[in-house]
């Protein structure tokens, strides 16, 4: 098992990476809440990892701390919960933001989430409720800051323009929305000199 790298960050496509660790190059994919703290291009990063391996592909997840990491964990034992489910659903809340909306039994906010019927958000309520207890939020260790400034600042993405767009539509694609709904949402909420960062932030605020 493959549970923490360090390394330097070589690429960043949202919502994957590329980390050299002694030479070795891997490719990780991290919910957008994680995405957010990288540092820039050829800075040094600590990720945590979930190594999954299927019959078709051997898959590497990470994320900027434990927390978030254990939740993922909790997430995929749910039923009708598969890895890209549970990538999806951290990138469109934070770990706290989903424990809320267990404990509050809010349904609403978990069904704008691509591929979670109502159904799905029921059955997470009723199994993630007591496994949700045993989580620390507190306990997380994050990933290491830049020159006094949080990781993932805006200058550490591309510059807003047609690039920062196109950008954001392809992490919204890859975390599961559809391509109509993608493009609109990016339209809507683009302001001049948006970073790519900011962009997909606000479009998947926008969506819940």
């Amino acid at each position: 098992m493959i549970g923490r790298i360090r390394g330097v960050l070589l690429e960043k496509q949202a919502p994957e990476i590329l980390l050299e660790a002694n030479g070795v190059g891997y490719e990780i994919q991290l919910p957008m809440t994680s995405f957010y703290q990288l540092p820039a291009l050829g800075q040094e990063a600590i990720i945590y990892t979930h190594f999954v391996v299927r019959e078709d592909a051997q898959l590497l997840f990470g994320f900027a701390d434990k927390t978030e990491r254990a939740l993922f964990r909790e997430l995929i034992k749910a039923n009708g919960v598969g890895p890209k489910l549970a990538l999806t659903i951290l990138s469109g809340m934070s770990a706290k933001q989903f424990i809320q909306a267990v404990s509050y039994e809010d349904v609403s906010s978990l069904v704008k989430l691509p591929g979670v019927g109502k159904k799905t958000a029921e059955r997470l309520l009723v199994e993630m409720k007591d496994k949700l207890k045993k989580l620390n939020l507190d306990g997380g260790e994050h990933l290491p800051l830049l020159d006094g400034q949080p990781a993932g600042v805006e200058s550490t993405f591309v510059a807003a323009d047609g690039g920062a767009k196109e950008e954001a539509i392809s992490a919204l694609l890859a975390l599961g929305y559809k391509s109509a709904q993608a493009i609109k949402v990016v339209n809507q909420v683009y302001k001049d000199d948006m970073s790519s960062e900011n962009l997909i932030r606000e479009s998947l605020r926008a969506m819940i």
